[in-house]
C-alpha cells in the first residue's frame, strides 16, 4: 500500500506508536470549528466531538487531526503563551 506523503515507497498505514505522533491539533476561531465541522459532515468525514470543542478526524494517511476551536495561545479559556 502506497500512503499519500510518500508515494512509491510502500510505507504502509499510519499506525500510532509509542514515541511517534499522537495527533495533530490545530487552533480555530469558535465560528470557522462550526463552519468546518459542518463541511466534515457534508463530506461524510467520520469524527469524534470531545467537549464540544474538540473534533478528532483521520487524514487520508490515517494520522489524527484534531480542530480545537480555541484561539492560537489559549487552553480552556487560559492563556498558554
Amino acid at each position: 500500500m502506497a500512503d499519500g506523503v510518500s508515494p512509491g515507497l510502500d510505507l504502509g498505514p499510519y499506525t500510532e506508536v509509542l514515541g511517534g505522533l499522537h495527533h495533530l491539533a490545530i487552533s480555530v476561531d469558535p465560528t470557522a470549528w462550526q463552519r468546518l465541522r459542518d463541511r466534515l459532515d457534508a463530506a461524510g468525514v467520520d469524527y469524534e466531538e470531545e467537549s464540544g470543542t474538540s473534533l478528532y478526524f483521520r487524514d487520508p494517511d490515517g494520522a489524527r487531526v484534531e480542530l480545537l476551536a480555541e484561539p492560537l495561545g489559549e487552553m480552556y479559556g487560559n492563556s498558554v503563551r
